[in-house]
């Protein structure tokens, strides 16, 4: 197991942990507001974070278009020249690839970006300013999670023990009903498993914001406390999730409907044969493009809402340890929680060789 070194840019560490007292944290909190023009204003501060995700997203997805073209065009010429067989084994072949491309590569680059870009919110968040010392925030993100977490496998499996754990709590909840105003319909089981959701997706960034911000130099333990910290005020944090689900459609399906007329364009530059689709072609043009707007600037602000909103809710707010056994008891992955922090704790302990 590989353990972080302290970070150097933090005059006294450890000086917001307090993993004995009921209290498990005092860092301080200087951005309080948790709606959408406060999150906006510290999406702009961190504009170069989105900037480059964009970039990415649009790159790559110009790569898909182009990738579908060869994989779908060569599998159909392929089975006229050839044989059928030998078409649909190009299709597959390139499918899977991209799938592999996606899962392995891109998506786990994107997710270090954002996590880097946690951890420069974070200070804000928390500090209202930057202690970059010069740097550049590409490179302060990048040094604060390094520091913090060592490795990034260590980071990327932790994230998903606690995405998992999050996934399992809310599974469990039954006062969702009352965030919504219609009972009875199923129209809204499906809006409280939107809810659910988004929720699962940016908690687990919350809980990373949270180990930054308390600075235990036992990631696992702060991740633990983070999850029942989280449960202790899911109903509040929930609130704002449910906004974030109608906002969140609200404005990919606008990014997609200024889309339209550009992506006409682009379906105009290629092959005759793709375009013989029809209006499909650039209609799925458009939402791939959206698709990246939503996540490079959309997601991001909603991001910023649930962190906000976490740290205000927890300020000065002592843990409710009965959280522990009812976790351990509906998830393993929080129990393997639990042991790796018991580990790196015994890790830290034993002496030098």
């Amino acid at each position: 197991m590989t353990q972080s070194t302290t970070l150097p840019l933090d005059p006294q560490p450890g000086l917001y942990n307090h993993p004995a007292l009921p209290t498990r944290h005092s860092y301080p909190v200087a951005i309080r507001g948790a709606g959408i023009v406060t999150a906006f204003g510290l999406l702009m501060r961190t504009l170069p974070y989105a900037l480059v995700r964009f970039a990415i997203l649009v790159a790559f997805s110009v790569a898909t278009i182009l990738w579908f073209v060869v994989t779908f065009g060569g599998g159909a010429w392929l089975g006229a020249r050839l044989a059928v067989p030998i078409g649909w084994v190009w299709i597959i072949g390139g499918l899977c690839l991209y799938g592999y491309v996606w899962q392995t590569i891109l998506r786990y680059a994107l997710h270090l970006i954002e996590c880097g870009h946690v951890a420069v919110l974070t200070e804000l968040i928390t500090r209202g300013s930057l202690r970059s010392g010069g740097q550049g925030m590409f490179a302060y993100g990048r040094q604060i999670v390094q520091v913090k977490f060592g490795e990034a496998t260590l980071l990327f499996g932790l994230h998903t023990l606690v995405r998992g754990v999050v996934g399992a709590f809310n599974r469990t909840l039954d006062f969702l009903g009352e965030l919504l105003p219609v009972p009875g319909l199923e129209v809204v089981m499906r809006i409280i498993n939107l809810i659910l959701r988004a929720a699962t997706r940016y908690i687990d960034k919350a809980i990373f914001s949270y180990n930054l911000a308390r600075g235990d130099e036992n990631p696992w333990r702060s991740s633990r406390d983070g999850l029942v910290y989280y449960c202790q005020n899911a109903k509040e944090i929930l609130k704002t999730a449910a906004w974030i689900v109608v906002l969140d459609r609200v404005l990919t399906v606008l990014a997609w409907i200024v889309l339209l007329a550009p992506s006409a364009a682009l379906a105009l530059a290629l092959p005759e044969s793709v375009r013989n689709l029809g209006t499909i072609v650039y209609i799925l043009i458009a939402a791939l493009f959206a698709s990246n707007i939503r996540a490079a600037f959309i997601k991001p602000l909603f991001l910023i809402m649930v962190i906000v909103k976490f740290h205000t809710m927890i300020e000065g707010q002592a843990i409710n340890e009965t959280w522990d056994s009812r976790l351990t008891q509906l998830s393993g992955q929080f129990a393997k929680i639990k042991e790796e922090a018991q580990a790196w704790a015994g890790a830290t302990r034993k002496p030098a060789a």
